[in-house]
C-alpha cells in the first residue's frame, strides 16, 4: 500500500526519455538512470542477463538493493532502458548513397554486429520495442534504407521489420553455437574428430544416402557442422532476395 509520502514509480516512456518529474521527496540520489543502465549492460555482457538482478546490480554500483528502485521500478523497465541505451549507441554503416541492396545489408550487418556484442541483447528484444529516443533514431535511419523504392508505408515497415527478424535469429542461433562450443571445451575440428569413428558407423551410406553426402560436403566446406558466419553470409542475402522480389512486384 502506497502512502502519501511515498515517490510515486516513473512511467516507462518518462525514463526512457529521461522526462520523469523531480518530485523533491526521498533520500539524495547519488546516481543517475544512465549510470545504473550501462551498469547493467556491463553485467549482462559478462554473465548474461539472466545475472542481472536488482541484488547484483546494487552490489556491483555499491548501493543497497533497495535504493535502486528510485531508478528503474522492475527489471522488465531496464531492460528497455538498457536495449534503448544499445540503439542510442549504434554507429551506423555509411550506405545512404548507395544502392538499395547494399542499404538493407548495411543495416543488417549493423543489427548482427550489435547482438554479437550483446548477446543477450537479441533474445530480449521484445515484439512491442521500447519507443525511447534510441529505438526512434534506429527505426527512422533503417526506414531510410527502403525510401523511394516504390513500397507503401506499411510495406515499408513490413520489410524492415522481416529483415530484423532475420538478423535477431541468425545472431542468436551464433550466440548458442558460441556457448555450446565453450560448454564442450572443444573446436568443431575437435568434436568431430573424436565423434567421426563413431559416426561414420551409425551413418549407413545406404539408409541416409542424401543426409551423408551433403552432410559430408558441408562439413569439408566449413570445417565444422555448422558455420554462423556463414550461415548468416547466406541467409541475408536470400533474405535480400525476397525482399527484391517484393519490390519488383
Amino acid at each position: 500500500m502506497s502512502t502519501a509520502t511515498e515517490t510515486p514509480k516513473p512511467h516507462l516512456l518518462e525514463l526512457l526519455w529521461r522526462a520523469a518529474p523531480e518530485t523533491g521527496r526521498g533520500p539524495r540520489k547519488g546516481l543517475t538512470v544512465d549510470e545504473v543502465v550501462a551498469a547493467a549492460i556491463g553485467l549482462a555482457d559478462a554473465e548474461g542477463l539472466e545475472a542481472v538482478t536488482v541484488r547484483r546490480l546494487a552490489q556491483s554500483l555499491g548501493k543497497a538493493p533497495m535504493t535502486l528502485y528510485t531508478y528503474v521500478p522492475g527489471k522488465a523497465e531496464l531492460v528497455a532502458l538498457m536495449l534503448d541505451s544499445l540503439f542510442a549507441g549504434m554507429d551506423p554503416t555509411p550506405a545512404a548513397d548507395r544502392p538499395w541492396r547494399e542499404r538493407l545489408a548495411a543495416v543488417a550487418r549493423d543489427n548482427y554486429a550489435l547482438y554479437r556484442a550483446h548477446p543477450w541483447a537479441a533474445a530480449a528484444s521484445p515484439s512491442r520495442p521500447p519507443l525511447g529516443p534510441g529505438q526512434c533514431a534506429k527505426y527512422e535511419r533503417e526506414l531510410r534504407a527502403l525510401e523511394g523504392l516504390g513500397l507503401d508505408d506499411v510495406a515499408m515497415d513490413d520489410a524492415l521489420a522481416y529483415l530484423l527478424a532475420f538478423v535477431r535469429t541468425a545472431a542468436q542461433d551464433a550466440a548458442q553455437s558460441e556457448a555450446e562450443r565453450a560448454s564442450s571445451a572443444m573446436s568443431d575440428h575437435e568434436w568431430w574428430e573424436a565423434n567421426g569413428p563413431l559416426l561414420a558407423k551409425v551413418l549407413d551410406t545406404e539408409r541416409f544416402p542424401t543426409a551423408v553426402r551433403v552432410g559430408q560436403a558441408a562439413g569439408e566446406a566449413h570445417d565444422a557442422a555448422y558455420d554462423a558466419e556463414h550461415a548468416f553470409a547466406f541467409g541475408l542475402e536470400r533474405t535480400l532476395d525476397g525482399l527484391g522480389a517484393l519490390i519488383r512486384s
